[in-house]
């Protein structure tokens, strides 16, 4: 319900951190975006709520928001992209930094992450893809999250930062759990102690290379110079945090989510089977779409602003929700139906502006290629809807923990795992793969 309480500001009760927002979320959108694009809400101490296509689109690219975490209280105290804000010493890396520094830190990343650098890692991404289904496929049966889509993201991703290998499941489970373990969980504890177990690998892993280079995402921040500076070991930290946490649930959320959509729609996984060469891409922004699988961001108003009827002030915060624009009529037709063709599908996903996501192309790469493996090799894929354990809320990742599946059982075509990663780290060593590439450059 919308109330107006006072000139500029009117209200509605948003809580995206709650169960029920989940559970009703299209009703929830419905209401914003006809009542009120932009809200503001009293939950988590109050902020701004940017519900609309048009208007998030605005605000996103907007000179009066910030994405400004200041964690040492040296500029103006603004609190980063987290809404309730996470009492956290170390920023999320370009995320959470605004220009000049953010696009300085960026210039150091993009060669890494570019269509040409993304390209050479494909047959890679094949090499674990198959491994992780040859590990089940004799048996008729898949955990999609467990045994697939929680694995290729974060040895990818291991491999671009110059870690080994071996190590993704040290970083795998604590990237995961972090999100779907709520503040008050009694498994609390077991979390954090993970995630303390990453951060002493990260940090050794950053003395390792200073003193030795290593081809790959970590070498390359280490040895860069921000404003004629090496950064501090603190600042690396939050990038590397940031790459894994980006690198490894929201593939994982992606997938997962469009498993189990082609599972219930069987004739639609069909269709997308036989006209994979015209239908991969749309149906690709279509699930990226309709799942946001990174829901949204907050950003701080920098100066006083007057619009879409909002009074907004210096210091407020505001939540740009990426997964209510994506399902706003006036952009996008049956927003509520995947459409696996769609076109123009300028979607929110990634976010937008100078901060739109880094990993984009890594995201959609890793995506259609897990996706065509399993349609080639088991494609009568069942998901069982009564042991699919979604995330408890989607307030900060729309995920999903387990996703079991059957399908009829086939031949191994390869020797597994560990023998695939063992065989793929004497790659990446012998040929430098994690270095940044140019555009004829290519995996041997």
């Amino acid at each position: 319900m919308v109330t107006n309480i006072e000139q500029g500001k009117k209200r509605f009760h948003f809580d995206r951190h709650a169960p029920e927002y989940r559970d009703r979320f299209e009703a929830i959108t419905r209401d914003m975006q006809g009542q009120c694009p932009v809200a503001w809400t009293d939950t988590y101490g109050g902020h701004w709520v940017a519900a609309g296509a048009e208007q998030v689109f605005h605000l996103a690219r907007s000179q009066v928001v910030s994405n400004d975490n200041d964690v040492d209280g040296a500029r103006r105290g603004y609190t980063g992209i987290t809404i309730p804000h996470a009492e956290n010493p170390i920023r999320s890396g370009i995320l959470e930094m605004d220009p000049p520094e953010h696009g300085a830190y960026r210039q150091v990343l993009n060669p890494y992450l570019s269509p040409a650098a993304v390209a050479r890692w494909i047959p890679f991404v094949d090499d674990v893809t198959h491994a992780c289904l040859d590990e089940k496929i004799e048996s008729g049966g898949i955990d999609f999250v467990d045994d697939l889509a929680n694995i290729v993201p974060a040895v990818l991703t291991l491999a671009m930062l110059g870690i080994p290998l071996h190590k993704w499941k040290v970083y795998s489970e604590p990237a995961h759990a972090a999100l779907y373990t709520p503040p008050d969980s009694p498994d609390r504890e077991r979390v954090l102690d993970l995630h303390r177990t990453m951060g002493t690998d990260l940090f050794a892993t950053i003395h390792e290379v200073r003193q030795t280079p290593r081809p790959g995402l970590v070498d390359a921040l280490v040895r860069a110079e921000i404003d004629g500076q090496v950064p501090p070991d603190i600042e690396i930290l939050g990038m590397l945090n940031l790459l894994i946490g980006g690198g490894f649930d929201t593939t994982t959320a992606l997938t997962a989510h469009a498993f189990e959509w082609l599972s219930q729609n069987p004739d639609e996984r069909s269709r997308l089977d036989r006209e994979r060469d015209s239908l991969l891409d749309s149906a690709t922004e279509e699930f990226l779409r309709y799942f946001t699988p990174t829901p949204g961001d907050g950003r701080t108003i920098c100066a006083d602003y007057d619009y879409a009827g909002a009074g907004f002030r210096e210091g407020e915060r505001l939540w740009l929700s990426w997964a209510m624009a994506n399902r706003d009529p006036s952009l996008f037709d049956d927003p509520d139906v995947v459409d696996l063709e769609r076109k123009g599908n300028r979607h929110f996903s990634f976010g937008l502006g100078i901060h739109r996501c880094i990993g984009s192309n890594v995201a959609r790469a890793v995506f259609k290629r897990m996706l065509l493996a399993v349609l080639d090799r088991i494609p009568d894929f069942h998901c069982s809807p009564d042991d699919a354990v979604h995330y408890e809320t989607i307030g900060i990742i729309q995920g999903m923990r387990h996703l079991p599946a059957t399908f009829t059982p086939g031949p191994r075509v390869g020797p597994g795992l560990d023998a695939t990663l063992t065989r793929l780290q004497a790659l990446c060593d012998e040929q430098g793969l994690a270095e940044p590439v140019t555009p004829r450059a290519r995996f041997r």
